[in-house]
């Protein structure tokens, strides 16, 4: 490959990587001209994938974009061991069907950015159930608890006196053989899987192989901005968000957070980028006409351009032009249910507890006919009500 052509792979492998090790050794591999076996691994541990899951997947198709094959790997036989990486106690470990039912919604979601021609799915249980009680003694025997203890989240937990499983110390060991059995040029991970990594470049040199290059990529800031998106923090956006919820959650992030998510789950180059934010600093464009173009080109890549244009309609419609939604879900109160505010909620299914909707109220999120309601238990009056619950969920009640 000539050096220009390797000068331009490097920028697009760059593209908001954290670190990669070594970058020497990645051109070596670029020079010989050979198509790259791109590893990266997800434990299913939950059924469905959010946009911070997806900055690792964007990076894989930048290799595609390149050339290279995708090795996209579901852990379902180390998702039963569950990762401890950046945990602060045991991690609980999933049972089989759990595995393998979240493994199949993942092949569903990642070829909305993958191209299935140069993706490569496979199962670590494929060789690692072919595993004898000698093998992983042989296995342990390359690693030693000094070196396991060397990792931060372990030394932690040592320091504090919080248990550690010996079972903890076999995901790195195992992630790290994947990288022997798929015969792995490079892997991917996030920033706190550096450590586990570093694992697999060992023991593929202890195999005699040409160790793998390593590059980690920053954990994603939820719409918050702050902390790292999460299903458990609610500060996550699915990617199999409705079109609507989906554009509405990206345009409540901050002007500084969007550059951070063009940098990391967007097409436009770095360059577009760049004269966006020029465009910005000299008051060309409007905030919200940069952040509706990002969350245009992400609603659309999981749903579709003419979905896209729909959900900012609605947004402008509802945010910009203080109108309702053509499509408010409605609820039927008959005289023998409960006409309380919380019970009223929670029948129309927009909610996962009664909990959820005391605690909206309490701050302040909930409001009937443009009237803040903080009490769950006020009674609703006869009539019809639009009651309005977060930024961007209506429902209409009728009661008898």
């Amino acid at each position: 490959m000539a050096a220009q052509d390797i000068e331009r792979s490097l920028q697009l492998i760059r593209r908001g990587s954290e670190e990669i090790i070594n970058e020497e050794e990645l051109i070596a591999k670029l020079k010989k001209g050979n198509p790259l076996r791109v590893k990266a691994g997800f434990d299913p541990t939950a059924p469905d994938l959010h946009l911070g899951h997806t900055v690792l997947i964007q990076k894989l198709r930048h290799f595609q974009v390149l050339g290279h094959k995708v090795l996209f790997l579901i852990g379902d036989f180390t998702g039963m061991i569950g990762d401890p990486s950046g945990k602060s106690e045991t991690r609980k470990s999933l049972i089989r069907d759990e595995v393998l039912q979240n493994a199949e919604t993942y092949k569903k979601q990642i070829f909305r950015i993958l191209d299935p021609e140069q993706t490569e799915i496979m199962f670590n249980s494929s060789w690692m159930e072919k595993f004898s009680a000698y093998d992983f003694v042989q296995l342990c025997s390359k690693y030693t608890v000094a070196r396991m203890l060397e990792r931060d989240d372990f030394q932690k937990r040592f320091e504090a006196n919080q248990p550690i499983s010996i079972h903890e110390f076999l995901y790195p060991l195992a992630q790290g053989y994947d990288s022997i059995a798929m015969d792995a040029d490079v892997e991917l991970g996030g920033t706190d899987q550096k450590f586990n990594l570093l694992v697999g470049r060992t023991l593929q040199r202890q195999e005699g192989k040409e160790p793998q290059i390593i590059l980690t990529m920053p954990i994603l800031e939820g719409l918050d901005g702050v902390q790292k998106m999460s299903k458990s923090l609610g500060n996550y956006v699915r990617i199999e968000e409705p079109p609507r919820e989906m554009f509405g959650k990206l345009m409540s992030i901050s002007d500084e957070l969007m550059f951070r998510y063009y940098e990391l789950l967007s097409d436009k180059s770095m360059q577009e980028v760049g004269e966006l934010q020029d465009a910005l600093r000299e008051n060309r464009l409007h905030p919200k006409a940069v952040k509706e173009e990002l969350a245009l080109e992400i609603t659309a890549r999981f749903h579709s351009p003419e979905a896209a244009q729909q959900a900012r309609d609605a947004f402008n419609r509802v945010f910009s032009g203080h109108e309702l939604p053509e499509d408010i879900p409605e609820v039927l109160v008959g005289p023998e249910d409960s006409q309380a505010l919380s019970e009223v909620m929670f029948q129309s299914g927009l909610f996962k507890s009664k909990g959820e909707i005391k605690r909206l109220c309490r701050q302040g999120a909930v409001s009937r006919d443009g009237e803040k309601v903080l009490d769950p238990a006020q009674l609703l009056p006869k009539g019809d009500s639009i009651l309005k619950c977060g930024k961007r969920t209506y429902l209409k009640v009728w009661i008898k």
